[in-house]
């Protein structure tokens, strides 16, 4: 027998607090009338779950809704997740440079900083700086370290999200297998004196497609982000969740091999990100006598029209399409997204060229092909959506009260 909507667990359990709070945020119900509809609750029970809840801070009551009867009557108050209660704090490790943030529980950037740090210094060294950064950052958003509910951080290598620590990565000597969830800790309690706060880790590109596609995709199904900076990599969003596969090793397309004879950073021969990115990219220039020694210094020298590096991005472009007629034809996404430091038209048409000519008609039909809408805000935004997904996902509510004690 079907059971009614809303209702969750084994043996008819009823909805919690936390399945309120999720109908509630997701919009699906935003009234007391309609939150007993849709779990079939009683209007005290429903009454005394939203009590813990108001309780604890997270929910607030907004406007009067419309009046439900054609008879008149009071309209319905609705209820509003209220998202002054805490903010998320999220960083965003590149190889050469980060952008760190405070935001607000619903993803809006109340104080941001960007400035050099490099990833090859070790995690100790850079973890220890973001810890800092999050202090001054806190202080010019006034908010108080004890309203940070938790931490995202984007880091340019794959990631097993069950332990938030890198696995074999690339381009981070040094931090494979380390304690980043630790580290991270430590930093922000030793710079601020607030209490530990959870730390979620993921790839870059994950949480750059999250962010993206959460902020301006929401119906889109299957979504995917490549990202060409330094190195290469993807992410991929199925029906609103990151896809990483089994250890977080999925959309590392980078390493694809495309039968060139080019030295990887990996130290393999031939891979997408030796010849195609921006780092790649960087190299040849220099070998032509310009001063490149990154995705973001390719990135200005595109910006300014430079001849050989619009061709050079054109051509690597060309490269990654090739690569992508196969993504698409595996995943037959609806938007495919183009980021990072050459997502610009050179690299984009070069995309194009190549997608349309080797993948079937199929497979393109309905694909949007475009370039990111939020930038270099994309990993911030996606870092900080995870954060509050993961605090306010129905079971991990439940704990959270219980914690209160409300």
């Amino acid at each position: 027998m079907t059971g009614q909507p809303g209702r969750t667990g084994r043996g008819g359990s009823q909805a919690s607090a936390g399945d309120l709070l999720e109908l509630v945020r997701s919009g699906r119900a935003i009234t007391r009338g309609a939150l007993q509809q849709a779990t079939g609750l009683s209007r005290a029970t429903v009454g005394h779950r939203l009590d813990r809840l108001f309780r604890a801070g997270w929910l607030r009551e907004g406007a009067g809704g419309p009046v439900g009867s054609p008879l008149g009557g009071r309209p319905s108050i609705t209820l509003e997740f209220d998202d002054s209660h805490a903010v998320v704090l999220a960083a965003d490790l590149d190889t050469r440079h980060a952008r760190a943030a405070v935001l607000s529980l619903t993803g809006e950037i109340l104080a941001e900083h960007s400035g050099t740090l490099v990833v090859e210094d070790g995690p100790e060294t850079v973890l220890g700086e973001l810890g800092q950064w999050f202090a001054e950052l806190l202080e010019k958003a006034g908010h108080l370290p004890d309203e940070v509910c938790g931490i995202g951080l984007a880091v340019p290598g794959p990631v097993d999200s069950e332990t938030g620590r890198v696995v074999q990565p690339p381009i981070m000597p040094g931090w494979d297998g380390y304690d980043i969830r630790g580290r991270l800790s430590r930093a922000f309690t030793e710079r601020t004196g607030a209490p530990a706060v959870p730390v979620l880790v993921d790839n870059d590109a994950n949480l750059m497609a999250y962010g993206e596609q959460r902020t301006g995709h929401p119906d889109c199904s299957a979504f995917v982000l490549v990202k060409v900076s330094t190195g290469i990599g993807a992410g991929v969003v199925v029906d609103g969740s990151i896809y990483r596969g089994i250890d977080g090793g999925a959309g590392d397309i980078g390493h694809i091999r495309v039968g060139a004879e080019a030295l990887c950073r990996c130290g393999s021969y031939g891979c997408l990100a030796a010849v195609a990115s921006g780092g790649a990219v960087a190299r040849r220039l220099a070998e032509a006598g310009m001063r490149a020694a990154s995705g973001s210094d390719v990135r200005d020298l595109l910006a300014s029209g430079h001849p050989e590096a619009t061709a050079l991005a054109r051509e690597a472009g060309r490269r990654v399409g090739d690569v992508l007629a196969t993504v698409v034809t595996l995943l037959n996404p609806g938007v495919l997204m183009i980021a990072g430091d050459l997502a610009g038209t050179p690299f984009l048409t070069g995309v194009r060229e190549l997608l349309y000519q080797r993948a079937l008609p199929r497979s393109t039909a309905h694909l949007d092909v475009v370039t990111s809408r939020l930038g270099e805000r994309a990993g911030l935004v996606g870092a900080g959506a995870l954060v509050v997904e993961y605090l306010y996902a129905p079971e991990r509510v439940e704990q959270r009260l219980l914690a209160l004690g409300v």
